[in-house]
């Protein structure tokens, strides 16, 4: 029996096209086993806007501190920010091995423990006697800098200039939001910081298409310069 009938301009990839193909292979493999930074900016950046704003709103219109509805719809927010962050963090990596797999469940636990220490030291400053706007400014401070440290962490253990970027620009919004006092401090964390995050996400998303635009592109110009050939 003879084998079958194949047109005569398909021939093996060169060794060019090969390469790009294990290249691209290696890439979609490495970016589904590590969290999506595009989902982790948009979530943190639509919870620190919306959050936020919530409780310069409520401070502007008393004129002293937020008020407890305004606390509670900022910590639901949060709340959900971290819930997605740890679980969408754990998940990407359940199916790798070794290392891998502990990076992302080091990672994505350590938000739990990250905020669950921040509420437990904001605690003892309230029972302590500090005063309320400190302990406004302390919980806000202290949660940045969580958010922060968190994502330099991430862009280490995932080697990702994104999250090592927004790590820096978290940081540094946190300090200058803990200056300007209550209720400057909202207004700039949700603008700057929540904003920040979602230019961010809209940045990521471009360099993804341009990304895989490209790798188009590449591929079928390989696959026109075989045919030539």
């Amino acid at each position: 029996m003879s084998a079958p009938d194949r047109p005569d301009d398909v021939g093996p990839l060169d060794p060019a096209a090969s390469l790009r193909v294990i290249h691209e292979t290696q890439e979609r493999a490495r970016a589904a086993s590590e969290p999506d930074a595009r989902l982790l900016f948009a979530i943190w950046g639509v919870a620190w806007l919306g959050g936020y704003l919530a409780l310069w709103a409520s401070a502007r219109a008393t004129g002293a501190l937020s008020t407890g509805p305004a606390y509670a719809a900022f910590g639901v927010a949060i709340l959900a920010a971290v819930v997605v962050t740890a679980v969408h963090s754990i998940r990407r990596t359940a199916g790798t091995r070794g290392l891998s797999a502990r990076q992302g469940a080091t990672y994505g636990w350590s938000w739990f423990l990250g905020f669950v220490a921040q509420a437990a030291i904001v605690g003892g400053l309230a029972s302590a006697g500090a005063p309320p706007e400190v302990v406004a400014l302390a919980a806000n401070g202290i949660a940045c800098v969580v958010v922060g440290l968190m994502y330099l962490a991430g862009a280490i253990a995932f080697d990702d200039r994104g999250l090592l970027v927004i790590g820096v620009w978290i940081l540094v919004v946190a300090a200058g939001a803990t200056l300007a006092g209550v209720p400057g401090t909202f207004l700039l964390m949700a603008l700057a910081g929540g904003g920040g995050f979602l230019l961010m996400a809209a940045v990521e998303h471009a360099a993804l298409h341009r990304r895989r635009r490209a790798a188009t592109l590449a591929g079928l110009a390989g696959h026109a310069g075989s045919g030539r050939g």
